[in-house]
This record gives C-alpha cells, sequence and structure tokens, in this order.
C-alpha cells in the first residue's frame, strides 16, 4: 500500500471529511454526501456485497491494497469501510490509486 495516500486518509480524517464503518459510509453514498468509498483487501465478499447493494451505484466503491491494520495506523480508528466526502479529496485519492502504488 502506498504511503501518500495512506497519510491522506489520515490528513482527511483531521479535517473531518470521512465516514468511518460500513453504516456510515452507506448513509453517505445513500443520503449524497459521499464522492467515493474506500475498502480494505481483507474485506469479506459478503459484506461487499451488502455495500453495493445499499449503495446501489450512487457512488463508486473501489478497494485499496491494505489491509484493516494498515488502515488503522492511517486514521487511527480499525475500519474496513470509509467514505471520501470530499470531492477534491476523492479526486487526489483516486489519482493516487491510478499511478504506480502513489510514488509519484
Amino acid at each position: 500500500m502506498n504511503n501518500k495516500l495512506l497519510s491522506l486518509l489520515g490528513l482527511m480524517r483531521r479535517a473531518g471529511k470521512l465516514s468511518l464503518g460500513f453504516d456510515a459510509a452507506a448513509e453517505s453514498a445513500v443520503s449524497g454526501e459521499s464522492s467515493l468509498i474506500l475498502t480494505t483487501a481483507d474485506i469479506s465478499p459478503k459484506t461487499l456485497n451488502e455495500l453495493n447493494y445499499r449503495v446501489n451505484n450512487k457512488t463508486d466503491v473501489l478497494a485499496l491494497r491494505c489491509n484493516q491494520d494498515d488502515m488503522q495506523r492511517a486514521i487511527g480508528k480499525a475500519v474496513k469501510i470509509i467514505s471520501i466526502n470530499d470531492q477534491g479529496f476523492a479526486q487526489k485519492a483516486r489519482l493516487l490509486m491510478e499511478t504506480d502504488n502513489g510514488e509519484e
């Protein structure tokens, strides 16, 4: 997992632009607040299917190449699903995910 993206997630958390956990992320998507939902690589297929069903294509759901422990180190809470509730932060996260693991 790239360090730049994990650092950005920490910044988003401090800025109050994340919804953490399944219910909060799904609610953000349903309400239109979410710009992007990210999941860890160790999320269960059942949970991912439930999330996609609840979100119902209202926002993109992308998988990170990190596990729950990496996420906890980045944002300070052990979750497998987060919602980015800011368009600018979401665009930067997408860019970092598309580039060579964010190691620009």
